[in-house]
């Protein structure tokens, strides 16, 4: 096995701290990539890129807080420009479905120059126990906005999993991978699973889309709360509502169903006053 790092840009969010914890349980060393680690990154900072891509020839990239933030796309086709003068041979980008500023990331990548996998995700089912709709399930209620419109809501330890096997594995270059959960659900049967795993009642709370940029608002700050409401608004409209199965065609194996992770996660304390 090569002592050559793979890097890993967002090192500390949900889906690269994963990769990396599954990387080094493999024996490869990692090269983290964020604003407070021991190789600083960021992508407000290009001096910071030249550095952290030399010597490296993969790389694992998620652009913080999202493709559809302004002057992502121009950040990321000059991040893309660097890395190929560098030397980077292969680069997984995480994408979103549905989204149309991740699409435009995905063809900066496409047409980078670069060998490339992009892993398109639906939504994590991580931010029912790490993200904004945490604390709601803690208080019973899952406010979410988009009425019965189903989505395949996916495990991000899948995601991760296609993620190290696009860059520890022959046979993924140039693939491009959409990664779903195994079933559609509303988020109402989301709420019945939650309350048979916590073994307390959560509802469904069909809020507006005014309500759901207020709740994360209230977490964050208005300028995230402005781009993650749009992102809502475009893709919780009916056009997920369908599987996909790149989880399959990368690792062999079906994706995590929701009460998987559901279970997984309470064993593991993500609700603690619920459990």
């Amino acid at each position: 096995m090569s002592n050559e790092p793979i890097l890993v840009i967002g090192a500390t969010g949900k889906t690269g701290s994963r990769v990396t914890t599954k990387l080094e349980a493999k024996g490869v060393p990692v090269r983290r990539g964020a604003r407070r680690s021991d190789t600083s990154f960021d992508w407000e900072d290009q001096s910071t890129w030249a550095p952290i891509l030399t010597g490296v020839s993969k790389a694992y990239v998620t652009y913080f807080p999202d493709l559809a933030f302004p002057g992502a796309i121009e950040k990321l086709e000059a991040f893309a420009k660097v890395a190929l003068d560098t030397g980077l041979q292969h680069i997984v980008l995480l994408s979103g479905r549905g989204e149309h500023f991740a699409s435009m990331g995905e063809e900066v990548i496409r047409n980078s120059g670069l060998g490339f996998t992009i892993v398109r995700s639906a939504w994590f089912a991580q931010n029912f126990s790490e993200g904004y709709l945490r604390d709601p399930i803690l208080g019973g209620v899952l406010p979410m906005p988009g009425g019965d419109i189903t989505e395949p809501i996916i495990d991000i330890d899948d995601i991760a999993d296609v993620v190290v096997a696009a860059l520890t594995e022959d046979g993924h270059l140039g693939e491009r991978y959409e990664v779903t959960g195994p079933r559609l659900m509303t988020f109402a049967e989301m709420a019945e699973v939650l309350t048979a795993t916590l073994d307390r009642p959560i509802r469904h709370l069909p809020i507006t889309f005014e309500d759901f940029h207020a709740n994360v608002a209230a977490s964050g700050d208005t300028f995230v709360a402005d781009v993650f409401t749009a992102i809502a608004r475009e893709t919780l409209d009916g056009r997920n509502a369908h599987t996909a199965d790149g989880v399959e065609r990368a690792l062999g194996r079906k994706p995590r169903d929701f009460a998987e992770f559901a279970q997984t996660a309470m064993t593991a304390g993500a609700w603690p006053s619920a459990a």
